[in-house]
């Protein structure tokens, strides 16, 4: 464990093998701007000359002010029986001017021979060749031994060889790679602690590079640092072709609150969930809910044991604090939750001298029964703080549904003798139109609205009614929406529940419904959705509608 540890980031390049991520050279620029400040070491930016966008990439960050971090291509070595310096993939490196380059290279002697179609000492010319010729031109060199782990099992001499003369051409540090993300920990600490001894007289530094195969790849990084490893590559959210790369959430976190290694100082690790959500978001994934340190569940508590605990005393069931990670802790609210759930719920809201114990018994009770008919509040807290308000003495909810109707329609266009596609009928389209009436105060308003499905209608029907008293509603819009069955076996008259995520540009919410009729069921989470904001997150602030009322 001689040596500094360095976070070397390859999210950019390996994090986007993932099947589904795709980044614009912004996003990308973005991202990098963000694992700068988070203080990881290296930023591998991209496949050099894979593709326009990469080289674009190249171009436009040596405009970034990168304060922590060093910029590093990636490419391959050179073809076999090729010439050095009129290889493309090696004349990309050069053109990306970064001060880093990663070079991949075959660390597996039955690789080389059935993969590459070459002899094992071809292989070891072109990664000389290669790293010397980057180095001469004033490039820093990473060598990635590409199958390395495999390789080593299979032909130890050989894969230790790729490290020797990598070492000798220039390459400050050699890779371990674990390609087929198939070694478990314990044979990463034989292994890494066997290439420690051999590439130490070299004087070259070890890396680690483990896939997620077999679910322990931040265990084996771990364990390869332990055995001599002195950088860890991998990908923020364990991104990564196949099952992923090495998550560097989980690897950071653990080397700092655990192993007491600081690689990123106390400020840069309160920035991790920041960082983490960020990336999620900019891929146009959804974050990791369950994710460790960084996952919104991460700390999360729902038995009602477990909440008591906590409420007195946080490390009862938790591991670390929180916010050391930027993260926070939560009460569940459910049908396992018991009085002291809803309690710490009312603190959070500052509503503990409003209610009595009398009403929080209530809402205990109509917790579990609403959990009953098919509703959950674990992912709906909006509508769990609306139940939770609507037991205050002075609420007046800002609108009341008296009743609506929804028809949707098969706009037939053609002649009824005409062949039917597919067994259906040929038409112009569905209609779906909604009518409803709702009451703001003494007035009762009736509209009616078509949308794009009888929900969408439903919706626009709504919104014409309220904006009319609300028209800052405008803002709010519907992001998400999920139904999911909840009593099985019943067919198509069974339960449903309908999650609706809803944003006003600059936060977001969930609420739930559920019913037998779906239409219903989306009703009462659009209804909540838009009472939430109006009552909670309006400029004005809680209580504003329900005075104005």
């Amino acid at each position: 464990m001689a040596g500094k540890l360095e976070i070397y980031d390859t999210t950019l390049r390996d994090g986007t093998q993932q099947e589904g991520i795709s980044l614009s050279v912004d996003d990308k620029l973005a991202i990098a701007a963000r694992l700068d400040a988070l203080g990881v070491h290296y930023i591998e930016g991209g496949f050099a000359g894979a593709n326009p966008k990469d080289d674009e990439f190249f171009k436009r960050a040596q405009s970034l002010d990168l304060k922590n971090a060093v910029l590093a291509a990636f490419g391959s070595t050179r073809r076999a029986d090729g010439r050095v310096e009129d290889d493309g993939a090696i004349v990309a490196l050069l053109r990306a001017e970064t001060p880093l380059v990663a070079i991949v290279g075959k660390a597996s002697s039955w690789q080389v021979t059935n993969i590459l179609g070459t002899s094992v000492e071809e292989n070891l010319h072109m990664i000389a060749d290669s790293v010397s010729h980057l180095v001469a031109r004033g490039r820093r060199a990473v060598f990635d031994a590409e199958h390395f782990f495999d390789g080593y099992k299979l032909d130890p001499d050989y894969a230790l060889q790729t490290l020797r003369v990598a070492a000798e051409a220039g390459a400050e540090t050699v890779v371990l790679c674990d390609t087929n993300g198939g070694t478990l920990p314990g044979e990463s600490s034989e292994i890494v602690a066997a290439a420690y001894e051999f590439a130490a007289p070299l004087g070259v530094r070890l890396g680690i590079h483990a896939h997620n195969d077999t679910d322990t790849a931040v265990a084996v990084s771990i364990a390869a640092w332990q055995a001599g490893a002195t950088q860890i590559q991998g990908c923020m959210n364990g991104y990564g072709e196949r099952t992923g790369n090495a998550n560097l959430t989980s690897i950071i976190a653990n080397l700092k609150l655990k192993l007491g290694v600081d690689v990123i100082s106390d400020e840069q690790l309160a920035t991790l969930t920041d960082t983490s959500v960020f990336i999620a978001e900019t891929l146009n994934m959804s974050p990791h809910a369950f994710q460790p340190y960084v996952g919104v569940s991460a700390f999360a508590h729902k038995g009602g044991l477990h909440a008591a605990a906590v409420n007195k005393q946080r490390e009862s069931y938790e591991h670390v604090q929180p916010g050391t990670v930027g993260n926070r802790n939560a009460i569940v609210v459910s049908e396992l939750s018991g009085r002291g759930n809803v309690l710490r719920r009312i603190r959070d809201l500052g509503l503990e001298e409003e209610l009595t114990d009398g009403d929080v018994r209530e809402i205990v009770r109509l917790l579990k029964e609403q959990e009953n008919r098919g509703f959950s509040y674990e992912g709906a807290g909006a509508s769990f703080e609306l139940l939770i308000r609507r037991y205050l003495p002075n609420y007046e909810a800002p609108f009341e549904l008296v009743d609506f109707m929804v028809l949707v329609e098969n706009r037939r266009t053609a002649r009824v003798s005409e062949p039917a596609r597919s067994g259906f009928a040929q038409n112009g389209g569905m209609l779906s139109e909604a009518t409803i009436k709702v009451r703001i105060g003494e007035e009762v308003l009736h509209t009616a609205a078509e949308g794009n499905g009888p929900v969408n209608a439903l919706d626009h029907a709504m919104r014409k009614a309220v904006l009319q008293s609300y028209p800052e509603l405008e803002c709010v819009r519907l992001t998400d929406y999920k139904v999911r069955v909840v009593s099985e076996g019943t067919g198509t008259g069974a339960i449903v529940r309908v999650v609706i995520e809803s944003s006003d540009g600059h936060e977001t919410w969930s609420t739930v419904g559920s019913s037998e009729n779906i239409l219903e069921a989306s009703w009462l989470a659009l209804a909540d959705s838009m009472e939430y904001w109006l009552v909670c997150r309006r400029p004005e602030g809680p209580g504003a509608v329900s005075n104005a009322s």
